[in-house]
């Protein structure tokens, strides 16, 4: 049995672009009210246009997530013009790849700050919402939903600090999931394999070319693949809770 998500309101972080805008899209046509949690304010500006054209409602929020302060008022912000918060998306991420001896120590330390700070920060503030927005929903429930990768469960050369924040975002989830069942919040966590998105833009040339030779001719799973699996997850009847899906291409060996 599936719930609509009409009368709810989700906040999704990494908005601007690939699975967090896919995500947005795929919740506001199940009836929730977005709000659009990202750094690119035109891009958070033209999806909420689209979303509103397509007779949803949804707001941008520009937020560095990484940044506490900024994350929880981002929070605060959304549940003062929204009145509520039902779901959250822990989306946003970025990835840097290369051995470990030659890395540039900023890249690991901007990594962690947005993969797995930007993450607590945003659940921390959010909690307390969830919370009371299961105890009064016709739903019966909350969700928090986090973005992992196959990353978190394999880790490869020159992946080694990637696959740190993504492992750790899958023990912060089930040991988050154990404090809240009772307080009627699931937590899931969804595993993509290989997406096509702009995760790997800002990487160097060499880079991007290293990451391609690994996946030659392999089709890529699109944002809107994840969204899926996003989706499942918080329409569920609030007796189902399912906690973690990986979603791999069907081409994906790892």
């Amino acid at each position: 049995m599936t719930q609509r998500l009409d009368g709810t309101v989700a906040l999704v972080t990494g908005a601007s672009s690939g699975i967090g805008e896919a995500t947005a899209l795929a919740l506001a046509a199940e009836g929730a009210t977005l709000a659009l949690v990202a750094r690119r304010r035109d891009r958070l500006d033209d999806l909420r246009t689209r979303i509103e054209s397509a007779g949803g409602r949804a707001i941008a929020v520009e937020a560095d997530v990484a940044d506490q302060p900024r994350a929880a008022a981002a929070v605060d912000e959304v549940v003062t013009e929204l009145g509520r918060l039902d779901v959250v998306v822990n989306n946003a991420g970025l990835m840097t790849i290369g051995p470990a001896a030659e890395a540039d120590t900023a890249d690991w330390d901007r990594m962690v700050s947005v993969n797995v700070q930007g993450l607590l920060y945003v659940t921390h503030a959010s909690l307390p919402h969830l919370v009371a927005a299961a105890a009064d929903s016709p739903r019966g429930v909350a969700d928090v939903v986090n973005i992992s990768s196959t990353a978190g469960r394999v880790a490869r050369p020159g992946t080694a600090v990637y696959s740190l924040t993504k492992f750790g975002i899958g023990a912060f989830s089930e040991g988050l999931r154990q404090e809240v069942l009772g307080q009627r919040v699931r937590v899931g966590l969804v595993e993509p394999g290989t997406v096509q998105t702009e995760i790997t833009h800002n990487l160097p040339a060499a880079d991007r070319e290293a990451i391609e030779a690994r996946i030659p001719g392999m089709v890529k799973l699109q944002p809107e693949d994840i969204a899926d699996a996003v989706t499942y997850m918080v329409t569920r009847d609030r007796r189902v809770a399912v906690n973690e899906m990986l979603v791999r291409s069907a081409e994906q060996t790892w």
